[in-house]
């Protein structure tokens, strides 16, 4: 597996449609150029350009269209509509994030029960229409129990939509803006479509942001707005699970985004580094510098060889295997962290050459920091992961192995998401992944993962412990490192990855466990025989300076000049 680069596109998917589309989106950006991308971000430009241009080539229809709605090729494919967010992300976040809250807009409308609203908007999509998803409030955020937009029954299945929304992208000119509230007399959730071209659909402002600046996040009102059985999408209990599930599939896509931002500021950064000398050296021969690139190197290519093989379960989901409900919460908040970990440690690497305007890598320390608090917090992600922990090594189930999932294929599931206990949710042998392969790192790790189980199963959290969310969100740290390295072997193994690679990412999965252990042995009450455990937990990694080398001269230092956006 290899990291985009744009100037040498592998034909990735097995159609011809899919390919085309992503090649000439690559096509677009290269062609708008790294000078016109910065313009308009410093004048805070809409992006009209790329969306004129998405229409030509049919991008989201294509992507966003589940079969039987648009043409032949129109598909709710995860594993396309995920990896583009990773192509649009690498030419800036504003782009990514016009897709991203398009996606959003659209679940609702697809898991909707209105056939007629459902092939409306497969047209707008053919006129290149975006769209929005009307769910926050600015006093509630995304608290779905604290709506406050109505409808007020007028008779005759006519109502009028009254309320405001607050940090609506695309809020300004989406085709539909899918809004979520409640029916004013009986107080059951309700799910309608409203144009932002209606006169009576006010777009209050644009909520200015310090990153993704062209993007368009908006106020809007709705006054009196008219709405009819033609308008609704789903109510009741659909409409609740219909926004629980949306945020599944958008949540999905921030990692993708988060990879091809780091992605484009590691070839930047490794350019500049290379190519300039202090002290009769090049930059890249100073030993920390090496380390820097090494490990962000790593991360980098842990985080996408978890994502990618987060699609194949999400793929794979059924009512009998909701693992996914897993590693969504992980993508969102796992990877787009190691995110923001990858540009500070690369901005370490370059200093000032990162803050300079006309570089990519200045958008990308802005905007970096931003995807892990959209579409809920890392904490309340974080919340999500600790309830599989019980099932996760305690009740194993047999499943058949998941294939990567890179098929021709309409998502249904994905569309139709069952709502449930998460708690219910089983897996299969936690040692499963670690079969058939070794390096001295992954030995390391497996001992840490054993005496974890040993903590959760000899000396679980107490009740106290229990209701003190910080410490459990503390203990979700370290579980969270056992799933997110399951995928990340699991993935090395289909991909065949170099074994110095996988040793280097299994050196910071020790070190980065070791600090949450520390973290809840230091900063929580734990009883004598936890602390014990948690002092077993720290471990030191296995630091092979050949293998260090070898990372460094044949994955990492090998991209230099390989790419630059002119």
């Amino acid at each position: 597996m290899q990291l985009l680069n744009p100037k040498n596109f592998n034909d990735l998917f097995p159609d011809e449609k899919t390919n085309q589309i992503f090649r000439k989106t690559i096509e677009f950006f290269e062609n708008k150029g790294l000078e016109s991308i910065k313009e308009d971000d410093q004048n805070m430009v809409f992006c009209d350009d790329w969306i004129a241009y998405n229409k030509e080539i049919g991008a989201y229809a294509t992507l966003l269209t589940p079969a039987g709605y648009g043409d032949a090729d129109s598909r709710w494919d995860m594993n396309r509509i995920a990896q583009f967010n990773e192509v649009l992300g690498f030419y800036g976040l504003s782009f990514q994030y016009n897709y991203q809250v398009s996606i959003l807009g659209l679940g609702p409308i697809w898991m909707g029960d209105n056939e007629e609203v459902k092939h409306r908007t497969a047209q707008m999509l053919k006129d290149a229409g975006i769209f929005a998803f009307g769910l926050s409030e600015k006093q509630h955020g995304a608290d779905l129990y604290s709506n406050e937009v109505k409808l007020y029954p007028q008779g005759d299945g006519k109502y009028l939509a009254k309320g405001d929304k607050y940090y609506i992208g695309n809020g300004n000119k989406a085709a539909y803006v899918s809004t979520f509230g409640r029916y004013a007399d009986t107080d059951d959730y309700v799910f309608f479509v409203v144009e932002s071209s209606h006169p009576n659909y006010e777009c209050v402002k644009k909520i200015n942001t310090a990153g993704v600046r062209p993007a368009y996040v908006a106020a809007y009102t709705l006054h009196d707005y008219p709405i009819t059985k033609k308008e609704i999408i789903s109510s009741g209990n659909l409409a609740w699970d219909s926004a629980l599930n949306t945020i599944n599939v958008g949540k999905f896509q921030l990692g993708f985004a988060s990879i091809g931002i780091c992605t484009h500021a590691l070839y930047e950064a490794i350019n500049h580094s290379h190519n300039r000398w202090l002290y009769g050296h090049r930059v890249t021969d100073f030993p920390h510098i090496k380390k820097l690139f090494n490990e962000s190197y790593v991360r980098l290519m842990a985080m996408k060889l978890f994502g990618l093989r987060a699609i194949d379960y999400f793929r794979s989901a059924s009512d009998d295997d909701r693992r996914y409900l897993l590693y969504n919460p992980i993508q969102k908040m796992k990877v787009t962290t190691q995110g923001m970990k990858v540009i500070e440690m690369l901005l370490d690497a370059i200093a000032a050459k990162g803050y300079e305007q006309d570089t990519f890598f200045e958008l990308a320390v802005r905007d970096i920091g931003m995807i892990p608090r959209l579409e809920g917090t890392t904490h309340v992600n974080m919340a999500l992961v600790i309830k599989f922990l019980q099932n996760y090594f305690f009740n194993p189930a047999d499943f058949p192995e998941i294939p990567t999932r890179d098929d021709i294929a309409n998502d249904d599931y994905i569309l139709n998401q069952k709502a449930g206990s998460l708690r219910s949710v089983r897996f299969p042998d936690y040692k499963l992944p670690y079969q058939g392969i070794s390096t001295p790192n992954i030995e390391v790790f497996k001992q840490q993962i054993e005496l974890l189980r040993d903590f959760l199963g000899t000396t679980p959290p107490s009740p106290e412990q229990a209701k003190n969310v910080d410490y459990m969100l503390a203990l979700g740290e370290i579980f969270t490192m056992v799933a997110y390295a399951q995928l990340i072997l699991e993935n090395a193994k289909i991909h065949k990855v170099a074994t110095e690679v996988i040793d280097e990412i299994f050196n910071f999965i020790v070190r980065d466990t070791s600090s949450y252990a520390l973290n809840l042995m230091m900063n929580y009450a734990n009883s004598g025989e936890q602390e014990a455990l948690l002092r077993k937990m720290l471990m030191t990694p296995v630091n092979d300076e050949a293998v260090s080398n070898k990372v460094w001269k044949e994955h990492v230092l090998s991209l230099e000049g390989t790419y630059e956006m002119k």
